[in-house]
């Protein structure tokens, strides 16, 4: 390998390295600050692998193209400094290009790929899976890690790992459900390791610490230098420390990442959740609260094209007067057929306003509406049917949802809803939406909902 100073040394495991190995099962997922040396053990380890037994398939899985060429170039370097008897006898190549190494003697092969290939890791039957960054893979990362697993062999080896990138995604679900010890779970293991676990990282030593910088030397035992490594962190990184260089496995993700909500709260509000009391539809529809008689409410509708593996079509049903959820509706609908269920579900509870987002598909919504189901009680924005969701009007909707969540979790009972408001993000540009491979419908719609019930209750006053 390689050293931080670009020297050629054999690889001797770190603490990091060691107690990784110690730990490790058949299924693992790795929390972990930057430049720990997992990636390079993993590859190491991997590599041999696939050297020493016949029909071995490795692959292992990188964030972005650079990643994976990286990867892979340390791959090559471990096969270089084989001896040459190796090289030229049972571990001869008869593929090294484009991120493959094949060992026909062995019908073994090593494989670097990138996330966002195109039908990554299809086709393939592996027995070792490395998932690099994956809080950082492209696209549906969920999607695409659920095809790398099931082509993974029965006994196979898989680990995936990565620094944390906010508490959503992916990666932030995988380390959610893995098991905290090695006896239950889902038989994923967890591995957490902090900065200071990197003997590298020590910087010019302090003596006049902190109450919070007393702490951390009393409970981990950190030394002088290593808490002035800790405060340059703070200048070179700022916000970005404890994403990047984790103390724990619990700040690193709720103090990191750019989600438009506030994160503790939508988590309190989910481990309160009870089970619908009722559901309809193959669970597209849930219901919490049933009709009142004499009871107003509102339909939110958020439309979608109606695509196979498109965004998905949401109806959010709130108490007119509480603002409390009734039922949502989540289904890939097309307009004629999400009038018809929004027409349904309005009639039920009470002949409730109908309010459509007009944007995109909108416009055939509210004609479906009128010319099909001839459904009269529908929202007007300035004399014109339905809610028109603008660069103005996004943010001030998602702001009165975020203080919503704070001030009034009870309003909302959807498991679906929350899990969205944890992918709920900013992004450049100052746009917001939902993380690449997430959905935002069931927020947008309810983000609707509960800014037309606020306006109807100030004309109500």
């Amino acid at each position: 390998m390689r050293d931080r100073e670009g020297i050629e040394q054999p690889l001797i495991a770190n603490k990091v390295q060691r107690q990784f190995e110690e730990r490790r099962g058949q299924r693992n997922i790795v929390l972990k600050a930057r430049q720990m040396g997992i990636s390079t053990w993993i590859a190491a380890r991997f590599f041999l692998k696939t050297i020493t037994a016949r029909g071995v398939m490795t692959v292992q899985v990188a964030h972005t193209k650079e990643a994976a060429e990286s990867i892979f170039r340390m791959a090559q370097r471990f096969w270089e400094c084989l001896p040459e008897k190796l090289r030229e006898g049972p571990l001869r190549r008869n593929r090294a290009n484009s991120g493959q190494m094949r060992f026909t003697e062995l019908d073994s092969e090593f494989r670097v790929i990138s996330a966002g290939d195109t039908g990554a890791g299809r086709g393939l039957t592996m027995q070792n899976l490395h998932c690099s960054e994956l809080s950082r893979w492209p696209g549906n990362a969920g999607e695409t890690l659920a095809g790398m697993r099931a082509a993974l062999a029965p006994g196979g080896e898989l680990v995936m790992e990565s620094t944390p990138n906010g508490a959503y995604g992916c990666f932030y679900e995988e380390w959610g459900q893995a098991i905290p010890d090695d006896d239950g779970g889902n038989g994923v293991v967890r591995h957490f390791f902090p900065w200071w676990m990197e003997d590298a990282y020590v910087s010019s030593p302090v003596t006049d610490f902190t109450d919070e910088e007393v702490a951390m030397v009393t409970m981990h035992g950190l030394t002088p230098g290593q808490i002035g490594f800790r405060r340059s962190l703070e200048t070179s990184y700022r916000g970005l420390r404890v994403q990047e260089f984790a103390e724990d496995a619990e700040t690193c993700f709720k103090a990191t990442g750019d989600c438009c909500f506030e994160v503790e709260a939508v988590e309190r509000r989910l481990a309160e959740l009870g089970d619908p009391v009722d559901v309809q539809r193959n669970g597209a529809l849930q219901q919490w609260l049933v009709p009142l008689p004499g009871k107003k409410y509102l339909v939110a509708v958020d439309t979608a094209g109606g695509g196979a593996d498109g965004d998905f079509a949401v109806a959010q049903v709130i108490d007119l007067e509480t603002g409390m959820q009734c039922a949502e509706l989540q289904q890939r609908l097309r307009p004629v057929d999400l009038a018809k269920q929004a027409a349904e579900l309005a009639r039920k509870y009470n002949n409730a306003v109908i309010v459509v987002e007009r944007n995109n598909h909108g416009s055939a919504l509210l004609a479906y509406l009128d010319t099909v189901e001839h459904y009269a009680n529908i929202y007007s924005q300035a004399g014109q049917p339905g809610w028109l969701t603008t660069s103005v009007s996004k943010p001030e909707i998602i702001s009165h949802m975020g203080a919503l969540l704070v001030e009034s979790p009870k309003l909302f009972a959807s498991r679906r809803l929350l899990g969205e408001c944890r992918t709920f993000v900013a992004m450049e540009g100052g746009r917001t939406g939902a993380v690449s491979g997430a959905h935002d419908d069931c927020v947008m719609a309810m983000a609707i909902a509960q800014a037309v019930r606020a306006e109807m209750m100030v004309k109500k006053r």
